[in-house]
């Protein structure tokens, strides 16, 4: 089964959301999967397992829309400068576990980074990629009825200041770092492509871009 590749630009995540529902509850056995490249305006979203606790005062306080919405984990930030990957995928037919497939989204982004000389790391008690210890990538999935949608987050080249006013993913104490802190002046679509193509690879041979 072929896997589609659509690159979506800055979109509103609510609509995006939204579209995510509906193709996933119009599906059926035969749709090709998708990912689905984007970027996002500002806005914080939580997890369905998310603690207003998470949210300081002053996030509250800014021109940021905060969604509840119905991926797993906790609170995190979108903004411009940040590639965004969705996986629509069909788990059954790809004979994927949902753990199997947050460890080859890490693995993916974590092949990326290498190709830019950046060593990371993946962390068995907090889902994500990390370098030197501070966060660079954030995953978050829905699973309905063995397909998903959602998925991950690689912060490139943003203004970080937004993760300062939350507790980001819940992890207390946890730093945020980017790729242009390690790469001056990324590219955003040739770091699109290229994280695209590292996860294609990871999914393979379940999975054929």
């Amino acid at each position: 089964m072929s896997l589609q590749i659509k690159y979506l630009g800055l979109q509103p995540y609510e609509s995006i959301w939204e579209a995510m529902q509906r193709f996933t509850d119009e599906r059926s056995d035969s749709t090709p999967d998708e990912l689905w490249v984007v970027e996002h305006p500002p806005v914080f979203t939580q997890g369905l397992n998310g603690q207003a606790k998470h949210l300081q005062a002053f996030a509250l306080q800014q021109n940021i829309p905060i969604i509840q919405t119905d991926r797993g984990g906790q609170v995190t930030y979108h903004g411009p400068g940040q590639i965004i990957i969705y996986a629509l995928l069909d788990l059954k037919r790809a004979q994927l576990g949902v753990r199997d497939l947050v460890h080859r989204m890490e693995n993916a982004i974590i092949e990326f980074l290498r190709s830019l000389g950046i060593s990371a790391q993946a962390r068995p008690d907090a889902p994500g990629v990390y370098v030197e210890g501070q966060k660079i990538a954030s995953l978050g999935l829905k699973i309905r009825k063995q397909k998903s949608y959602h998925g991950l987050a690689l912060n490139l080249d943003m203004d970080l200041t937004p993760f300062s006013w939350i507790t980001p993913c819940g992890l207390e104490g946890i730093q945020m770092t980017q790729v242009s802190h390690f790469i001056q002046q990324p590219d955003l679509h040739t770091s699109q492509t290229a994280l695209v193509k590292a996860l294609c690879h990871q999914l393979q041979p379940e999975i054929s871009p």
